[in-house]
């Protein structure tokens, strides 16, 4: 059996003056459809292909409440970044 492959609600992203590029996505909560899962990650080339250098997650409720998701793994070059700090405003 085939899982299906999610699609994102939204994804936008811009070539920094490095060549690396910044990108946001905004996907569907998986128990929530109305929540959404917003992740932003930079990618560099290496080669033929592209690795993630820095990402952070934030997961909103359906009511409007943000929280940051745990970290995931990121490529080998993600042991250069330094952990980010986030301060939720608005509430």
């Amino acid at each position: 059996m085939m899982s299906e492959k999610q699609t994102p609600k939204a994804r936008f992203s811009t070539k920094l003056p490095n060549g690396d590029f910044l990108g946001i996505t905004i996907w569907a909560g998986k128990t929530d459809p109305n929540a959404e899962v917003v992740t932003v990650q930079i990618r560099h080339p290496a080669g033929d292909d592209w690795e993630t250098t820095a990402r952070i997650a934030l997961y909103r409720t359906s009511d409007g409440k943000y929280s940051l998701l745990p970290e995931r793994p990121v490529t080998k070059s993600s042991e250069k970044t330094e952990p980010v700090s986030v301060t939720a405003t608005g509430e």
